[in-house]
């Protein structure tokens, strides 16, 4: 299963009281088969904005995004989409939730399918738990089974873990790690927090202030032990990322 996604010249615009903004312009962008692209930014800056091209659930005004070479213009179930908030719904069970994005197959396969995922975020036991029933680590963990469910090509995290608390966040980076290197999924995550970004990402992307446009690639190099938070290597890469912002705003 491949996820090689392709943005060429991305520009896309808003008309905001009867004004034209302009969000992204000339954004191009490869993201490798298998990486974890992390893209950070000011709000505003049309990181979020950028995801959804991706998801197929905004269009750009000029360019184009492929994946594996085929252009996307609506939403697919070759990519799968976290939200800061977990979005599941209330009145069916968690089980049920992970099967939304299943139809299509016979129910017991679909229900196969649902408990192997519930099992892999750790929610085993939990199937027949309603959302109102769920911690916000454990809604989550449950959105990112209901993702992953279909065998996406691309993973796309808008702030998934803004709204945790920061243990829960914590472990929750520790689970996408796991599952990434479990599933060879090929991620791109937008967020605010750059300690989770250089925590999570093979490459960063720094989005320029509004209108957006890519400002470096970071490339990140880590051995074993390495990324661990409180190591020099890591602190190293978290500041040339601050870099960025503090030049910025400057």
């Amino acid at each position: 299963m491949t996820g090689s996604l392709s943005l060429h010249n991305v520009y896309k615009g808003f008309n905001v009281h009867g004004k034209a903004v302009s969000v992204l312009e000339g954004v191009n962008l490869d993201v490798h088969d298998g990486e974890f692209l992390v893209i950070v930014g000011h709000s505003g800056c049309g990181k979020s904005t950028l995801l959804k091209i991706i998801a197929g659930l905004e269009r750009q005004d000029r360019g184009s995004v492929t994946l594996d070479g085929q252009t996307i213009t609506a939403p697919g179930f070759d990519r799968g989409m976290i939200f800061q908030e977990h979005r599941l719904l209330p009145w069916k069970s968690c089980i049920s939730n992970v099967m939304l994005g299943l139809y299509g197959r016979p129910k017991e396969e679909r229900r196969k399918i649902a408990q192997r995922y519930l099992d892999m975020v750790k929610l085993g036991g939990f199937e027949n738990a309603y959302p109102s029933q769920l911690s916000g680590g454990m809604s989550q963990r449950a959105a990112i089974a209901r993702a992953l469910a279909p065998k996406p090509k691309v993973l796309l995290l808008d702030e998934p873990f803004g709204a945790l608390d920061a243990l829960t966040k914590m472990e929750l980076q520790d689970e996408m790690l796991r599952i990434r290197q479990q599933q060879k999924t090929t991620m791109v995550m937008v967020t605010h927090d750059i300690e989770e970004a250089v925590y999570l990402a093979d490459r960063i992307v720094v989005m320029s202030s509004r209108p957006g446009r890519i400002e470096d690639v970071i490339d990140l190099h880590f051995d074993e032990g390495q990324r661990d938070r409180g190591s020099a290597h890591f602190a190293a890469y978290k500041k040339q990322v601050l870099d960025h912002f503090i030049t910025q705003t400057a």
